[in-house]
């Protein structure tokens, strides 16, 4: 792989070189071409330096005048003001740079658990993953989880070893845990020179006779070459090669660039974003390895009815499918929508349909608009240049979107078709807000939606049983940006504990006597009841039986005193929840023939109902949810254990998909409302789980 060009470009740039203003330099840059373009999507842990190897990248092409600080807030990825207070990436950034003709789309993604979200989007947007490892850290396990999920889609994967110029940098021991993390197709390609002072090619060596080579540099040679090997589609490579053949550089490069490009050859490249080291080198794989959209397969698409489609190639000239990877709301463009163009053209002031479906269960109701384009862009992390068109395999942004959402689908107005939606992570950590006063809740309502459409990984609930509105987010740091988005919209607000939504029951039998007489002149009041309340089963609702003997009560008004018991069940009894499971049979009663009325009889068993929970023992009710935990091996004590001491009731164990166990199990829903925090930490971030309602159980006196 030749960085010829890349290297002249990158030199005489990097950090402290130019103390000019910093900022964009030239035009917005465009492809007419899908084979001259790379998505290329930089994954990893945080912390593992994705933000500043985009900052090395976009200076060493000149798209910068110099780099930005993470510290300062300065860097064109982390331009969100809860990524400059977190430190940290908190939502996916697209960097374009030209190296040669090839524009290569740099996708930066949040490597923290709880912006998975924006990971997968970052993802569906790119054609290639750079996994970025620290050469001082280790990798964490959700980073390995990662990798298995690329693999199962055979997205094809480079390793970035960085940080280099830190002196506790180790870049052997980094190769070594990315071998026994994600396998042995994993090997480098460089090795860094005597002192850091350049890089050494393990199959070309190297040119720069002032490069003083590792001692390890032939060691690494063999295993790579057979690695290339393995992967080559040439089968007589290998005997040629046992048989002392001196197998050709340009054989060599052909093969492991195909490989690469396949999916199935990992090269590692060790770099340092501070000091520039194996920057050119690096442009060179991106450029040379990693496949143009034009190598991989879009994704499926179908009629807005649901029935499939042919897949759609990626062709400037085709049919029009482009999603919606990430949106954002400016306060002067209104909402901005990232878009990846899989087929056809997207042209500025051209005619398209909107649409989005299967987020319903999130908020995101299922919805069709017809818009038009008025604007636009080439993204440049927050900056936006203005271009004529996208085209398919090239990634834009529109503004002034009315109705566009994350993961909505953009088609030809004329011929609208929907992509199938990729996978959304499940919120499972609940956050109560309300507004500070009247006016804020009436801000609150109107700024929600705002922040919702942006975020497909925030679910909104009105909760109906406790009025609360809840948010369902990924994690503390995810409820903290959208707290912060939405007090930046001048909401006022406060965060409140959630109210576990409990039932009342009867746990004895009981009678109630519901008297309403009112005589205040004129047209009264009469109805007079008596019912008879028992327990019934969990699970078996609500039964009302009329055993009324004579017509005591006219039928029409038993159906009143029902009227009346279920309001008052709805009410509560005891604590202000829910009645649920009983079974209520009306035995007598009075009636006036003039002051009976519906009302009378419906306020008469409310009445009955209240006296019977005053004499019987009522139990209350917590929901209690069915909860399937995915953990690796090593974790399963752990978790098992932790689950005891939440009252869960484990009720089988099996093999999970690929690698480790599933848990099943019963846990009452009061402790698992910071459930996706604690078992992130107890199995250091690779534990996920999945819930759905089961039953309501009596509520321990101890709880």
């Amino acid at each position: 792989m030749s960085a010829k060009g890349t290297r002249e470009t990158a030199k005489g740039t990097g950090p402290g070189a130019t103390d000019a203003r910093r900022g964009d330099n030239g035009a917005a840059l465009t492809a007419g071409d899908p084979a001259k373009i790379r998505n290329v999507a930089l994954v990893g842990h945080s912390g593992a330096g994705k933000s500043m190897l985009v900052e090395a990248l976009l200076a060493a092409t000149g798209a910068i005048t110099r780099m930005g600080s993470i510290s300062e807030g300065t860097t064109v990825s982390d331009s969100d003001p809860s990524a400059i207070h977190q430190q940290r990436s908190v939502t996916l950034s697209v960097a374009p740079i030209l190296v040669g003709d090839i524009k290569v789309n740099l996708i930066d993604t949040p490597g923290y658990t709880d912006f998975t979200g924006e990971l997968r989007a970052g993802l569906r947007a790119a054609d290639a993953a750079l996994f970025v490892v620290s050469a001082v850290d280790g990798i964490d396990g959700a980073t390995v989880a990662l990798w298995g999920e690329c693999e199962k889609v055979r997205m094809p994967r480079a390793v970035v070893v960085s940080k280099l110029d830190h002196p506790r940098a180790d870049f052997r021991a980094a190769v070594a845990r990315c071998q026994e993390a994600f396998g042995e197709a994993v090997l480098p390609l460089y090795l860094p020179a005597v002192g850091n002072a350049g890089l050494i090619g393990v199959l070309h060596g190297t040119e720069n006779e002032d490069l003083e080579p590792a001692s390890d540099v032939e060691a690494a040679r063999g295993p790579l070459i057979e690695g290339i090997i393995a992967e080559s589609e040439d089968e007589t490579l290998m005997d040629r090669y046992l048989g002392g053949e001196e197998l050709p550089l340009a054989d060599l490069i052909n093969d492991l660039e195909t490989a690469v490009a396949r999916g199935s050859f990992f090269p590692v490249m060790p770099t340092s974003a501070e000091t520039g080291l194996g920057l050119p080198e690096l442009m060179a794989l991106l450029t040379d390895a990693l496949p143009s959209p034009l190598e991989r397969i879009t994704p499926a698409v179908m009629k807005l009815d649901g029935s499939s489609l042919k897949p759609l190639p990626c062709d400037p000239a085709g049919r029009l499918a482009a999603e919606v990877v990430r949106t954002t709301v400016d306060p002067f463009l209104g909402r901005v929508c990232l878009v990846r163009v899989f087929s056809g053209t997207l042209r500025e002031d051209s005619s398209i349909h909107i649409g989005g479906r299967g987020l319903a269960d999130r908020g995101h109701e299922d919805h069709d608009a017809d818009e038009r384009v008025t604007h636009l862009y080439s993204p440049v992390g927050s900056s936006l240049k203005a271009i004529p068109k996208c085209v398919a395999g090239d990634i834009c942004a529109i503004s002034k979107l009315a109705s566009a959402e994350t993961g909505d689908t953009v088609s030809d107005r004329g011929a609208p078709i929907l992509i199938e939606t990729w996978n959304m992570p499940e919120p499972l950590m609940p956050v109560a807000i309300e507004g500070a006063s009247r006016s804020d809740e009436d801000a609150l309502a109107k700024s929600i939606g705002k922040v919702a459409a942006a975020d497909p990984t925030l679910r909104l609930e009105r909760n109906q049983d406790t009025h609360q509105l809840i948010l369902w987010c990924m994690g503390e740091a995810h409820a903290e940006v959208v707290l912060d988005r939405l007090r930046n919209q001048g909401v006022k607000l406060q965060t409140v504990d959630v109210i576990t939504p409990l039932r009342e029951t009867f746990a004895t039998k009981a009678t109630g006597h519901g008297r309403h007489v009112k005589q205040s002149g004129g047209h009264g009041q009469f109805a007079i009841c008596d019912i008879e309340v028992e327990p019934l089963a969990r699970g078996e609702g609500f039964e009302f039986t009329d055993k009324i003997v004579g017509g005591a009560i006219p039928g029409t008004f038993v159906t009143s005193v029902e009227k009346g018991v279920r309001s008052q069940m709805l009410k509560g009894v005891s604590a202000g929840f829910p009645v649920v499971d009983i079974k209520v049979t009306l035995v007598g009663g009075k009636t006036h023939s003039v002051d009976s009325s519906d009302a009378a009889f419906q306020a008469a068993g409310a009445l009955a109902l209240r006296e019977a929970a005053a004499t019987a023992k009522i139990q209350l009710l917590e929901p209690v949810s069915s909860v399937v935990i995915s953990v690796p091996d090593d974790y399963v004590g752990a978790v098992m254990s932790d689950l005891s001491g939440r009252r869960g009731r484990v009720t089988g164990t099996t093999a999970a998909d690929g690698e480790g166990t599933e848990i099943s199990a019963e846990v009452p829903d009061q402790e698992l409302l910071r459930y996706a925090i604690e078992l992130r930490a107890l199995t250091a971030g690779t534990g996920r789980f999945r819930r759905s309602f089961l039953r309501h159980e009596p509520l321990p006196k101890q709880a």
